[in-house]
């Protein structure tokens, strides 16, 4: 969730290689751990092959004049071919249980806090609020966004070898959606805590909360009794929901500011 909320609302860029690369960080630590290597260090070099997933994004992107969309759709699609490869040609590979509690995510949020407040932080962030100042002021905005997908696609593929420790397994598919739920999560952080926390650190932890409220209801819809074949539909659903919210709140304040906007003016005029 976080690593989507680094390429949609801090560089404002479509980016859809998540679905790729989280499978892709589940699959270089599951087989990295079968191997016989750290789990630790599974998980770092799990999280260096998002950033390279990220890097073609970009150069895809910057280089060659791709839409971002499409440069993402394109490197979704090779790094298919790319994880069975990685999982030695099996869509799943299993591995013994390893959980990591709550902290791993608050220091990930306080290195990001950190990162984004130094110079490089700072301009990777003017570049996807105003691009053009970006460059009028000397940024290079072209490398800031490969860095920036590198980043988010990284923390990406870090979440998914986490996933995959914590399930005891790596599947070709588990990426699939991913784009979905991360922005889920981004959308609903906003919704709830948008007007609570101001501060950049406590807006990546909004999104986290947003990602945890999402399965949460997820899974309450699913105790009504609904067919679990529905999974989609009902992901679909809440996603769109949470999306519309705050277009229907802008509106309802639109609607309650011009009668009295009116009412205003007609004072005035008398």
């Amino acid at each position: 969730a976080i690593g989507v909320y680094i390429t949609f609302r801090i560089l404002d860029v479509a980016d859809l290689t998540v679905d790729g690369s989280l499978a892709t960080g589940g699959a270089v630590c599951v087989m990295l751990i079968r191997g016989g290597f750290n789990p630790w260090l599974a998980l770092l070099c799990a999280m260096l092959a998002g950033m390279l997933a990220g890097f073609i994004t970009g150069l895809f992107h910057t280089r060659c004049g791709i839409p971002a969309i499409l440069a993402g759709i394109l490197t979704q699609l090779a790094l298919y071919s790319i994880n069975l490869r990685i999982m030695d040609s099996k869509a799943n590979q299993a591995l013994s249980v390893d959980k990591y509690p709550l902290i791993f995510t608050v220091a990930v949020i306080a290195a990001l806090y950190w990162f984004f407040g130094t110079e490089k932080g700072s301009s990777l962030r003017a570049t996807g609020a105003n691009p053009n100042m970006a460059r009028a002021q000397g940024i290079n905005t072209n490398s800031n966004i490969v860095l920036g997908l590198m980043l988010s696609n990284g923390l990406v593929a870090l979440s998914g070898a986490l996933l995959a420790q914590y399930q005891g397994s790596s599947d070709i598919n588990m990426g699939r959606g991913a784009i979905v739920i991360g922005l889920a999560a981004v959308i609903i952080g906003e919704v709830i805590f948008g007007k609570v926390f101001m501060n950049f650190g406590l807006k990546l932890f909004a999104v986290s909360i947003g990602a945890i409220i999402y399965y949460i209801v997820l899974q309450i819809v699913l105790q009504l009794g609904l067919n679990t074949n529905d999974l989609k539909l009902i992901t679909a659903l809440i996603v769109a929901i949470f999306l519309a919210i705050p277009y229907w709140k802008s509106k309802m304040f639109r609607h309650k500011v011009q009668p009295q906007s009116a009412k205003n003016g007609g004072n005035g005029h008398a």
